[in-house]
């Protein structure tokens, strides 16, 4: 499996397989906030939106790749809050149905800290559904659950990691 930065123009030959990953996430339970029945006119759609924010720098999607497929993403959303805190949020992370229980999620999670760190950025945002599988990974990963929350979407439990490197002594 390789890990590989797509960038803006990288997305048009990449596009179909993220709409057909996309669809199948949804289609296998994925609650990410889309609606019920989603096309894959709308999910390309989708994918457009997140290629302009690569292109302006707004946002980062790593992908894991095996035997040249698409088996996995995570998205990154960059930003600086208004209390001078510098980080990012985990927009997305989903692994086909075809490739998933091989430890791709980790992988691609590790790889987003990994990529956070490196621009600088001290803490790595995400929210996830309460209850849900991505619970166990997250807090298996060293994140901390803060809060949950209910909204339009239903019930959000939001997660945090720090990402500084530990002080030598």
């Amino acid at each position: 499996m390789k890990i590989a930065l797509l960038t803006a123009p990288a997305l048009d030959t990449v596009r179909p397989q993220l709409v057909d990953l996309l669809l199948d996430a949804l289609a296998h339970g994925a609650s990410m906030g889309f609606p019920a029945g989603l096309t894959a006119g709308a999910a390309d759609h989708y994918w457009r939106g997140v290629q302009a924010g690569l292109q302006d720098g707004t946002r980062m999607l790593l992908a894991a790749l095996h035997e040249g497929k698409l088996a996995g993403i995570v998205q990154l959303e960059l930003y600086r809050r208004p209390h001078g805190c510098d980080g990012a949020e985990l927009q997305t992370m989903m692994v086909h149905s075809r490739a998933r229980r091989r430890g791709i999620g980790s992988v691609l999670l590790r790889a987003a800290e990994a990529e956070t760190r490196a621009l600088g950025r001290t803490l790595l945002f995400l929210d996830t559904e309460p209850g849900s599988a991505a619970e166990v990974l997250y807090h298996g990963l060293g994140y901390t659950r803060v809060d949950a929350l209910a909204d339009d979407d239903g019930p959000t439990a939001i997660y945090y990691k720090s990402l500084r490197m530990p002080e030598l002594a």
